[in-house]
């Protein structure tokens, strides 16, 4: 049953959508965030390992301790935002293979193999990330994906077990498209890509 997307999605979540800095005073529920998580968490990741774990930071307050974990030029936008989702990977994800890839011992592929362990945690963490900046278009809201943060302190912070390592944060709410600037150019394909 499947099917192509229509040009209107495709510029949705592609072609027409932008990175955004500045917010509209809109909020983003509770029950949107779910339903961002509930996309996202249907991203492929390798033996179904879903290492990202997420922290929506949304209360006025929760943003305070956010904001000294910020590069200055992250602050506003950051700020201003109706949520930042900190996205972080748990080193511990393996423990939760047996429930998540039942079929073969997944488990023993990683414990004990700290090298591969951080190497796994971080590939699928981020394309975890990727799928949430998708799922976070295809609801109809904007995001702001950063690396501008102090991630020693913010873990300290937001994961003080140790077990999680933040990646990367994502701003997201309803983008101010008034104060976009032009889009930046990508690289053509014979410039990216081979057919061999």
């Amino acid at each position: 049953m499947k099917t192509r997307l229509d040009d209107n999605a495709l510029d949705t979540l592609f072609r027409k959508a932008r990175s955004f800095s500045y917010w509209q005073d809109k909020p983003v529920s509770d029950d949107e965030l779910r339903q961002v998580y509930d996309l996202m968490k249907m991203g492929p990741t390798a033996a179904n390992s879903c290492p990202a774990r997420i922290v929506f930071v949304k209360s006025a307050a929760a943003k305070e301790r956010l904001k000294p974990h910020l590069d200055p030029g992250n602050v506003d936008k950051s700020m201003s935002a109706p949520v930042v989702a900190i996205i972080g990977m748990d080193l511990e994800f393996y423990e939760r293979l047996p429930h998540l890839f039942p079929h073969t011992d997944a488990r023993s592929w990683f414990a004990g193999k700290p090298e591969k362990i951080q190497q796994s945690a971080f590939l699928n963490t981020a394309l975890q990330g990727a799928y949430l900046i998708m799922a976070i278009r295809s609801l109809g809201l904007d995001a702001g994906p950063m690396s501008g943060i102090n991630n020693e302190t913010l873990d300290q912070e937001f994961f003080p077990d140790g077990k999680t390592k933040s990646l990367f944060i994502c701003a997201f709410g309803h983008g101010d498209a008034s104060r976009l600037y032009p889009r930046n150019p990508r690289l053509e394909f014979s410039e990216a890509c081979q057919i061999i």
